[in-house]
């Protein structure tokens, strides 16, 4: 429980913005996995006041992207093989009832427009793989998981999705960045995704998803 004042807590919109600041830097990799910070630092890095960043710290604790560490402070979170185990299991069990709803509800146009998304991509690469690509290919790849999980309509579960995405993508950075030799088998994995939505089987579409996540945390744990 938060004990300070209310008076003297920062506005709901600054503890965001922090929050927002934070999970930015570590994504773009300004703080390192296993990194540890101070909130002087945490000030410095995002510009905003010591007190926002003391509101973050017990949120962030929570979410387990740090954890205090005695006589040595913040430590962000560390990508081992503890974290990619329960990370990847807590998203099959998210991402798999998610597609069971949206491969029933979600509109025609939806599906069309994942389609017409990754046939793009692959379209391009067939031309040549470039930097701007991979960074248009994980866009694509992120808008994918996002609309199943965020068609629920559930903020619970899109929230408890959004911070295990954070801990996902600090996966990625570490061990299986979306690479030039990694683009096509992705892309080629969410074709088969789309492919079974279109369907409009919840069993065909669940196991395209969960294949697809099994993929990508062999590849995590391969590396």
């Amino acid at each position: 429980m938060n004990d300070r004042p209310a008076e003297d807590r920062e506005p709901p919109k600054l503890r965001e913005r922090a929050y927002d600041a934070f999970t930015q830097h570590l994504l773009a990799r300004d703080i390192r996995p296993g990194q540890f910070v101070s909130q002087r630092e945490l000030v410095e890095l995002t510009g905003l006041t010591l007190g926002a960043i003391r509101e973050l710290i017990p949120r962030l604790e929570a979410e387990g992207l740090i954890r205090t560490v005695p006589q040595r402070g913040m430590q962000v979170a560390h990508v081992d093989l503890p974290l990619i185990r329960d990370a990847f299991q807590f998203r099959l069990m998210l991402e798999k009832e998610a597609a069971a709803v949206f491969v029933v509800e979600a509109p025609d146009t939806e599906i069309a427009r994942m389609r017409h998304e990754h046939e793009d991509i692959l379209a391009r690469a067939a031309v040549g793989i470039t930097p701007a690509l991979i960074v248009d290919a994980q866009a694509v790849d992120w808008r994918l998981h996002d609309t199943i999980v965020d068609a629920l309509g559930n903020d619970i579960i899109s929230n408890a999705y959004r911070v295990n995405a954070i801990k996902i993508r600090l996966i990625r950075q570490e061990r299986t960045r979306l690479r030039d030799d990694l683009l096509l088998p992705v892309m080629h994995e969410h074709m088969r995704i789309v492919e079974a939505l279109e369907t409009r089987d919840p069993a065909r579409a669940t196991a395209a998803l969960a294949d697809h996540i099994a993929n990508a945390r062999t590849r995590a744990l391969a590396v």
